[in-house]
């Protein structure tokens, strides 16, 4: 069935996206990853990434030829201008392909759609789709993931985090707030509680809408 509900999953570095993103596939959502389809559209011999060495340099680049990406967020983000140009390179690629994706689900038989992306807000994309979900975590929270993860120091987590927009400001026109500042168990149990708030309000909702 077309015209299936698309739901934006954002929040901010580390919040728990990703895991909200697999517990909702498990119960049957269409998928689409941002962050992999960034991978994609910079992968070995893609013009994406031509367009990312010729901007930054061949250091970039690891030793097989594919993007180095600790180095390259080593610099944007040091430097929002620097920030600005990868972003001017990559968003179009990601944004297309997204777009692709997403319009192929709309055939599969997933009750509703979920862009997961990290840069929904700051680049107004949301206000397109019909619900948008943050995942919320305190800071401290997301600095320590952020470090653990990665491998980084606090100062470089922290510099990562001030590069999105205040959590509290993507709260503000979230229709679905998921908080991800307990255990996984409690994050997977209110990942099936929004999955159940989507059904009954989201889609039961543009289900009863007159097609155009």
């Amino acid at each position: 069935m077309a015209n299936k509900p698309t739901i934006g999953l954002t929040g901010g570095i580390a919040s728990g996206k990703s895991t909200v993103a697999r517990v909702l596939a498990e119960q049957s959502a269409g998928i689409v990853d941002a962050d992999q389809v960034a991978r994609e559209v910079v992968a070995p011999g893609s013009e994406g990434l031509r367009e990312v060495v010729a901007a930054f340099g061949p250091e970039v680049l690891a030793a097989d030829g594919s993007l180095d990406r600790e180095k390259l967020g080593s610099i944007v983000f040091a430097d929002p201008q620097a920030r600005m140009r990868l972003q001017s390179i990559t968003h179009p690629r990601i944004g297309r392909l997204s777009a692709q994706r997403l319009a192929a689900l709309q055939q599969s038989e997933a009750p509703y759609v979920v862009y997961e992306a990290a840069l929904l807000v700051e680049t107004g994309a949301h206000k397109g789709l019909d619900a948008l979900v943050v995942v919320a975590a305190d800071e401290g929270l997301q600095v320590s993931r952020v470090m653990q993860r990665d491998g980084l120091s606090e100062e470089a987590a922290r510099k990562r985090i001030a590069a999105q927009l205040p959590l509290a400001q993507k709260i503000e026109v979230a229709d679905f707030v998921v908080h991800n500042d307990g255990s996984l168990r409690e994050l997977q149990e209110r990942t099936l509680e929004l999955h159940k708030q989507l059904i009954e309000r989201i889609c039961s909702k543009k289900k009863g809408q007159p097609s155009s």
